[in-house]
């Protein structure tokens, strides 16, 4: 495609990004009615024409119930999509919306809704418009909750979630192009104020951004550290499983969850390993056996300071002939033990709740 920010973008460049996908069923694409995903629809509604049979394509439109203007949105957005003869379907948010952490909790919503539609129209592929400019403000948002490499890598173009494919094939682009797509087309789409509201962190990091580019960091570098950063993470985990063979070898038993409903350790094998190594495999088994969703990288670090510190007191006491030091501590819904020299992760028992 051409290097050119401001460009429109052509049917043969539409062509290359939805390539992959070209004898997928059914494909569910995301549509809020701004200008990312009007200009999804409509590339993606331009590329099947050309297919001689191409997939069965459905335009989903989530209604946060947030704001007045998004019912008459999703009605555009049906609109449109019917004339460029695609189906259309509106989810909506229902329920008591909460107080504090809104932007995540919609977030969250929109997925499970688009999943659900997903799963009604027989589709497993969902395409979201994120662009390169969501993926610059996604690493900065990122940066200053101190994530690690993983976090730090961004949004991928395809990943597993809730049970489909997700894919992003607009994510190397910058939104002036399709903005100038839509312009050619003479095709219209909402504004959304929530976007400059700056009441919410990504709208004022967003307004960083000018700054930042005056000093050679904009959109297209922390993109393109976002894609390092992601190479590298890549890199470790594939470092991360071969220490889950090396591990084995030495002795470490990784049980199937159906089975022993467990992952054990040597903790002297363990504790050789790199600290990130560590790291990595101790959230592995704990985000596995656990029943309270993913653990927070920093509750892990502060969980793998406690296990080292009691792995190199263990040591030290058996080469005394003291006694072994023993550890247990739940994490996200895991019991983590250290005992005669074996770490153990496995299921927490269940908390009851107070009547």
């Amino acid at each position: 495609m051409p290097d050119d920010d401001h460009s429109p973008i052509s049917a043969s460049d539409a062509k290359h990004l939805f390539a992959d996908w070209k004898a997928v069923p059914a494909i569910v694409l995301a549509v809020s009615g701004g200008p990312d995903s009007i200009a999804l629809m409509w590339l993606a509604a331009r590329w099947r024409r050309g297919l001689s049979r191409g997939p069965r394509l459905v335009a989903v439109t989530v209604d946060h119930g947030l704001r007045k203007e998004a019912a008459r949105e999703a009605r555009d957005v049906k609109r449109l999509a019917r004339a460029l003869d695609l189906e259309h379907r509106t989810m909506r948010w229902r329920g008591t919306k909460p107080k504090t952490g809104l932007p995540a909790a919609a977030r969250i919503a929109r997925y499970e809704l688009l999943a659900q539609a997903a799963r009604h129209v027989g589709a497993t592929l969902v395409l979201t418009a994120h662009t390169r400019d969501d993926q610059a403000e996604t690493l900065l948002m990122r940066l200053l909750r101190g994530s690690g490499i993983a976090g730090l890598s961004a949004m991928a173009r395809q990943s597993e979630r809730d049970g489909f494919l997700l894919a992003r094939p607009l994510l190397h682009l910058p939104k002036a192009r399709l903005i100038a797509t839509l312009a050619k087309a003479r095709i219209d789409f909402a504004d959304d104020p929530t976007n400059r509201d700056t009441n919410f962190t990504r709208p004022r990091l967003r307004a960083l951004l000018p700054a930042l580019a005056a000093e050679g960091g904009d959109v297209r570098a922390l993109a393109r550290l976002a894609s390092r950063l992601a190479r590298a993470n890549a890199a470790v985990e594939i470092l991360a499983d071969g220490a889950e063979r090396y591990l084995a070898l030495k002795g470490s038993h990784g049980f199937d969850a159906k089975t022993f409903d467990a992952k054990t350790f040597d903790a002297t094998a363990f504790a050789a390993l790199p600290e990130e190594i560590r790291l990595r495999l101790l959230k592995r088994a704990i985000d596995r056996y656990g029943h309270e969703g993913p653990a927070e990288l920093s509750k892990v670090e502060a969980l793998l300071a406690s296990l080292d510190r009691a792995v190199a007191e263990s040591t030290a006491r058996r080469r005394q002939k003291t006694g072994q030091t023993r550890l247990k501590q739940t994490l996200a819904g895991a019991l983590v033990s250290l005992a005669q020299g074996r770490i153990r992760i496995e299921p927490a028992p269940i908390r009851r709740r107070a009547d």
